[in-house]
């Protein structure tokens, strides 16, 4: 019954942490402008998060170690360095957006600035930190962000033409209004947002703190098959609302509250208190995972003491790295830079670092000497292979696409 609990709540975390303020935001704005014509991009960056993560929960249970130890391992000092500059500087940026997202969501509830609930984000981010277990942190966020669900709900409330947006969806064109780079600006964004790659140093990262081990794989691929799937229907459930809702109107997102306003239409004061919920809760469960990651990224790499596990004194190196994210994050959102603005820039440069991580993982995961009898199988490794080149081409793409649309502009 403890190992099914187990199965259970690693499912809900799933779906409830899949969607971060990243996914969220993205699919709403591409929903406002392209309907769904760019669900196949959901379902892509969904495959590919569930082969990054499988290998990455696969090789931590096994060999007991986390990804940024392995990359040290495989690519050396100054190559992984490079890497861990990247890296960091990424799941900064995003740390950045999901604290602002946090203040953004408590300023719909409460009707006051972000600003003055960019604090108590942070603060309450390191709290948690400090003081609660790993798996009360990270089940509770995950079960409460459950109630993004409403999304899915208001889809169907709204009582769509369901052929006009199964045509959007699998017969995808540029619409008059937008540009062909603008198009797969967005395209490369949710990838990135899908296939962020903190969500992998957290996953990998936390199989250590829950001391994995070759008997957890069964609950690994269980946790990964279903949960990130389902997190996927969420965020094409998000583009669905925007696209019946928002598009027909010629509103564009340009805040939280477009994001929320077709739940609201369809179930009014309810449904908007249960997606409120869902918000607080998915963008507190990304801010707790980013902090967690700039800490484990750093500790990785330069051999600390590290884990939830481990007392603070134990791991003070750890504990003080994060306290620092929060605070230069913090530094940052004071500065009045749209949190939005941060959110759709951080997921384009997502993707300009997925390589940097995918591939040691995936050498990693064919090591027969590392991995014994649990190296990929065919299956896994020629999608996995496959996966590659559309990493690499989207990390290429991402940052001329950027500067050559404006951000989507």
């Amino acid at each position: 019954m403890k190992k099914l609990l187990g199965v259970a709540l690693g499912i809900l975390t799933a779906i409830g942490g899949f969607l971060d303020i990243g996914d969220m935001v993205t699919n709403a704005v591409v929903g406002s402008r392209f309907g769904l014509g760019l669900a196949w991009v959901v379902v892509l960056g969904v495959g590919g998060i569930c082969l990054y993560a499988n290998m990455a929960g696969r090789v931590a249970a096994v060999s007991g170690r986390a990804t940024f130890e392995i990359i040290r391992e495989r690519l050396g000092p100054r190559a992984a360095l490079a890497n861990l500059g990247a890296s960091f500087l990424i799941n900064l940026l995003t740390l950045t957006a999901e604290v602002g997202g946090v203040a953004l969501a408590l300023q719909l509830a409460a009707g006051t600035g972000p600003l003055m609930w960019m604090p108590v984000a942070a603060f309450a981010v390191w709290l948690v930190i400090w003081r609660v277990r790993f798996s009360v942190m990270e089940n509770v966020t995950g079960l409460l962000g459950l109630c993004l669900i409403v999304f899915a709900v208001a889809l169907f409330l709204t009582g769509p033409d369901w052929g006009e947006l199964t045509g959007q969806a699998f017969a995808p064109a540029v619409p008059e209004s937008e540009s062909t780079a603008v198009y797969w600006f967005y395209a490369v964004a949710l990838f990135g947002a899908a296939m962020t790659p903190y969500e992998v140093f957290f996953f990998s990262s936390g199989a250590v703190e829950e001391r994995w081990t070759v008997a957890d794989l069964a609950r690994s691929r269980i946790n990964v098959a279903v949960g990130f799937p389902l997190g996927g229907i969420l965020s094409v459930a998000i583009a669905g609302c925007a696209a019946v809702v928002l598009l027909p109107r010629g509103i564009e997102v340009t805040s939280l509250s477009e994001v929320v306003m077709p739940v609201v239409v369809a179930g009014g004061t309810l449904a908007l208190a249960f997606v409120l919920v869902g918000i607080v809760a998915a963008t507190f469960g990304a801010a707790l995972e980013t902090t967690l990651s700039s800490g484990y990224t750093l500790a990785q790499f330069f051999g600390w003491s590290w884990g939830k596990f481990r007392r603070p004194a134990e791991a003070a190196r750890f504990h003080v790295s994060m306290m620092i994210a929060l605070v230069v994050g913090l530094a940052v959102l004071a500065t009045g830079v749209d949190p939005v603005l941060v959110t759709e820039v951080s997921v384009v440069f997502s993707a300009v670092a997925l390589p940097l991580t995918y591939l040691p993982i995936l050498l990693v995961a064919n090591d027969r000497e590392y991995m014994g009898e649990h190296v990929n199988g065919p299956v896994v490794n020629a999608l996995a292979l496959a996966y590659l080149p559309v990493i690499v081409v989207a990390s290429i793409a991402a940052v001329p696409l950027l500067v050559m649309t404006g951000a989507g502009a």
